[in-house]
């Protein structure tokens, strides 16, 4: 007699006792934002934030809700301000090169002081230059130098002139500059006046014409060199004038900002380019524009004022006492990560320069940590190439989308790359992870430390005190009401119900906060100052009443007829399987007909789902166990011949999982053995090839499936589920169905092996082989065994027919030897 165990009320749910709780509701409670039970992880965040060595970023693996992304957060804060800030970053103009601007480091702070100074500075500059330019000092030495040229020139011209008309010309104008020409007192000759001279005086004219030309012609050059000269010589007025102006301003910032090497060499270079452009800085901003235009054409053709170039772009600045930065960046594209150059539309192209230079998280979490997460940066294009290449590179270059597909003439820069000292956390499910560990040659070297957050840990005292502060943390945070003992021990019993498992509580503290906040608002309906157990207990069937149309509908199918399911009776070869529907959030518990059918054969047993490829992998391995358990049972002394066909009946999506292949097996067995099965009590539970019956997910609305179908359909008494002994710890069942047990209406059975289960489902037991390996004629596998044994009699019966027959028809009347016997062929004779 095998052992069996029914299940006691006790054993079906576990309760929160109040005693563990001192407060009479939370407002007497310190409350603990979390997160729960998740030391490993936070150790293993301590340690990746820590440690300076190379490579040691950390990748947060975990399920949502479980507080991976605010423990990251609060973790990292309080790390953070105690580390130091980083530095200031800013890009200035190149002046060597325009195309590829520098970067400029500056202590944590200074970067947009640095700015303004230069600014301010900047736009002195400009008003003193203009009050210099236009004082009569310069004018009266820029006069000087031009008036000297000017009158050296108008001397040598004014004596060419005069041997001009004592030769007989005249200076004259054309398009071409000045020319001489042939003059009768004084004024041009005429062409009638050339034509009436004699051909002689003609070719004297010509000969003195071309050779006072060319002395003219060496004139204006010299003329051009000395007012080459001269503009050479006003420029260095107006670079000596403006280096007098504007040189203590630059010893003003360069006394500042002594200490920062990279500033003095930039305003160096930057009061050397100054004075030197100094003509072209004179220029007014609307110059060459020409009037009338619409504003819009005007925006794009006005000239940019040409001290921009000297301006500073912060890129980056961080507060020296806030210490290191956190970036959360939640949409990682390659642009938002490693920075942006902007481009401006002028006269049909997009132009741009060293002030259109924007930052991305690396550039703001530089010095500190960015965190992002690992899906996110996967599916923007580039953006995961990009994160590598700066962490493995140590350095940001700026990178952007539109430069790898350029369809417009663009102009573009190459800014100075900027140093990288980084934490990179990431996070992500476990599958992630796996798989970039699996397939990312880089991923292991960039990301040397894994943060596990669990989802559930060990119910112990400590565990309840946690869960108590946390609840009463969420409802001082939310303003909500405050909890009696009785909601926080409901509260806590939904926390292992959604763990599965009455040794263990889920740390999915998202579930928990909602669940707080949705007990709080209905005893606020319901007028109440204090949260009750019962506001709890409303809040789940409210949620559950909110998710559950489709679950009503089965249901009322089930009571119509229309899924057929009995629930009492008795009958050969036909057992209620229990299978789970995943809809959203809400899980539904379904019973569904299994039928098997025994007849003589040599096909074997036969799956009608899987060979309409209605089943998954892993629900086909398990039916493939049962040919093993077979051939354990009774094939150890003969060969086991039968045709068998096992369909879950009204199937029509696709199965998945081993959890029905216990039941397949007790549907075979009855068939079998003709055994009739009782149709009140369900099934669930794998099996392997020892009959042994192993655990199973979502048991408790399994069962919560089956009693709510054996409730619409009539209670018996004798109703049940059959469930694996292993899955007890799993129960966390209605209350309703805890009162049903207690009652004595329905009824929980644990079995440890498929003997104990098939003797529940017929009342015969199953039976022990003897040393011959033959089972009582009166047990369920007495009675398979002799029907396996008619069936391989039959078989071989059938064969020996065969055999009898193909003998039959392959045996032919004796014929005599005289008929048969061949005549002899007659001898030729040889010539």
């Amino acid at each position: 007699m095998a052992r069996i165990r029914e299940l006691k009320p006790k054993d079906l749910r576990w309760r929160c006792p109040l005693k563990h709780f001192q407060f009479k509701d939370t407002d007497g409670l310190e409350g603990v934002p979390g997160p729960i039970g998740q030391e490993r992880a936070v150790a293993a965040l301590d340690f990746g934030a820590d440690i300076r060595s190379e490579g040691y970023n950390v990748f947060i693996t975990g399920t949502s809700g479980t507080g991976r992304n605010s423990t990251a957060r609060t973790e990292l804060e309080r790390r953070a301000k105690d580390m130091p800030a980083p530095d200031d970053w800013c890009y200035v103009y190149n002046f060597e090169d325009a195309h590829q601007p520098r970067a400029l480091r500056l202590p944590a702070g200074m970067g947009p002081t640095f700015r303004d100074d230069v600014a301010r500075m900047l736009t002195d500059m400009r008003q003193m230059l203009g009050n210099v330019f236009e004082s009569d000092e310069y004018n009266d030495k820029r006069d000087a130098i031009i008036k000297e040229f000017r009158q050296e020139r108008n001397t040598e011209l004014q004596a060419f002139e005069q041997e001009a008309q004592e030769a007989g010309f005249a200076l004259g104008r054309s398009p071409a500059g000045l020319i001489v020409a042939p003059a009768v007192e004084g004024e041009v000759m005429t062409p009638q006046q050339y034509g009436d001279l004699k051909d002689e005086e003609r070719q004297q004219l010509d000969a003195k014409r071309e050779e006072l030309q060319q002395k003219l012609g060496e004139i204006m050059r010299r003329g051009q060199r000395d007012e080459k000269e001269t503009r050479e010589h006003v420029r260095q007025l107006d670079q000596e004038v403006a280096r007098e102006a504007v040189e203590p301003m630059f010893e003003e910032l360069r006394g500042k900002y002594a200490a920062v090497a990279g500033v003095l060499e930039h305003l160096q270079r930057m009061e050397a380019d100054l004075i030197e452009n100094i003509s072209m800085l004179r220029r007014d901003d609307d110059e060459g524009v020409p009037p009338g235009l619409p504003p819009q054409l005007m925006m794009g053709m006005q000239q940019k004022n040409p001290l921009e170039r000297y301006e500073v772009n912060v890129l980056v600045s961080n507060d020296p006492e806030n210490g290191a930065p956190i970036i959360d960046e939640a949409n990682p594209t390659l642009d938002k990560l490693t920075g942006e150059i902007e481009h401006q539309a002028q006269m049909g192209a997009l132009v741009t320069d060293f002030s259109l230079i924007t930052a991305g998280a690396l550039h703001r979490a530089n010095g500190g940590f960015l965190i992002v997460e690992a899906l996110q940066v996967l599916l923007r294009p580039f953006a995961w190439e990009a994160l590598k290449r700066a962490l493995k590179n140590k350095e940001v270059k700026i990178e952007s989308l539109s430069d790898q597909y350029r369809f417009i003439s663009t102009l573009t820069l190459e800014p100075q790359p900027i140093p990288l000292d980084i934490k990179v956390i990431l996070i992500g499910n476990p599958f992630i992870y796996y798989l970039l560990y699996e397939h990312d040659e880089d991923f292991g070297k960039l990301f040397k430390v894994q943060a596990d957050f669990s989802t559930e840990i060990a119910r112990d005292d400590d565990a309840l005190q946690q869960y108590a502060q946390f609840i009463a943390h969420v409802a001082r945070r939310d303003g909500l009401l405050p909890f009696e003992r009785s909601a926080v021990a409901r509260v806590i019993e939904q926390g292992a119900e959604l763990a599965g498992d009455q040794q263990k509580l889920t740390v999915r503290l998202l579930d928990i906060a909602d669940l707080v906040r949705e007990g709080s608002f209905w005893a606020q309906k319901s007028g109440r100052k204090r949260v009750q157990a019962q506001d709890v207990e409303h809040a789940l069937e409210q949620k559950v009443w909110r998710s559950n149309r489709i679950e009503e509908l089965i249901f009322d199918m089930i009571q119509e007829g229309t899924l057929m399911v009995e629930v009492a009776g008795e009958v050969a070869g036909q057992i209620n399987g229990l299978s789970i529907m995943q809809l959203g959030d809400y899980m539904i518990g379904r019973p569904g007909r299994l039928t098997c059918r025994t007849f003589t054969g040599r096909t074997g047993v036969i799956q009608i789902d899987r060979e309409a490829k209605l089943t998954g992998r892993i629900h086909d391995k398990g039916m493939l166990t049962l040919s093993g358990f077979l051939g354990d049972r009774f094939g150890r002394n003969e060969q086991i011949q039968l045709s068998a066909t096992l369909s879950f009946e009204q199937l029509y999506s696709e199965l998945e999982g081993d959890s029905a292949s216990s039941t397949e097996l007790y549907c075979l067995l009855s068939s079998l053995a003709d055994a009739p099965v009782k149709q009140g009590i369900a099934v669930t539970g794998s099996v392997n090839q020892m009959g042994e019956v192993q655990p199973i997910g979502g048991v408790s609305r399994k069962i919560e499936g089956f009693f709510k179908t054996c409730k619409l359909l009539g209670l018996t008494g004798d109703q049940g589920v059959i469930i694996p002994a292993s899955n007890v710890r799993h129960l966390m069942l209605q209350q309703e169905v805890v009162d049903a047990v207690a009652d004595g209406q329905f009824h929980i059975w644990s079995v440890r092996t498929i003997e104990e289960g098939i003797e529940i489902l017929t009342g015969i037991p199953a039976g022990k082989a003897n040393k011959s390996g033959d089972y009582p004629e009166d047990t369920i596998y007495g009675r398979a065994q002799q029907r396996l044994r008619q069936i391989a009699e039959a078989l071989r019966e059938e064969h020996r027919r065969e055999r009898e027959n193909e003998d039959e028809e392959n045996d032919e009347p004796t014929k005599p030897l005289s008929e048969g016997k061949p005549k002899p062929e007659k001898k030729r004779r040889s010539r």
